[in-house]
């Protein structure tokens, strides 16, 4: 469905395999939370959305994992911006922009997608 939808828009979008369910899984683990339900269901059909120039629109769960345990531990980013662990980071638009969808007390809530540009923050 996703890359039915996707194609649509953008014809330049590469898809990788799926995730299999034990990933998915092992990610959650590994982050201590429950990934959104529609991030998981894009995970099962892709592990990985990208557009022009190999552009990360979804990243592959092993980037998620890394990307967000980066954020969620970095003692600069605490200081300079905010505390991350509220938010999981799915992808980026190659300008700055990253994706993510926030976190309460470790669970989604909300289904929405934002976006945050550290770049506008300095």
């Amino acid at each position: 469905m996703l890359k039915h939808h996707l194609g649509h828009i953008a014809e330049q979008c590469v898809f990788k395999p799926p995730a299999h369910m034990e990933d998915i899984a092992a990610a959650e683990r590994e982050l201590q939370i429950l990934l959104p339900l529609h991030l998981a269901s894009v995970l099962s059909e892709t592990n990985g959305v990208f557009g022009e120039y190999e552009l990360g629109l979804v990243w592959p769960i092993e980037r998620i994992v890394r990307e967000n345990k980066s954020f969620w531990s970095n003692r600069d980013f605490k200081k300079l911006y905010m505390p991350f662990n509220h938010l999981i980071f799915f992808g980026d638009a190659g300008n700055g922009d990253q994706f993510f969808i926030p976190l309460i007390d470790g669970d989604v809530h909300k289904q929405d997608v934002y976006v945050w540009n550290h770049e506008d923050d300095s």
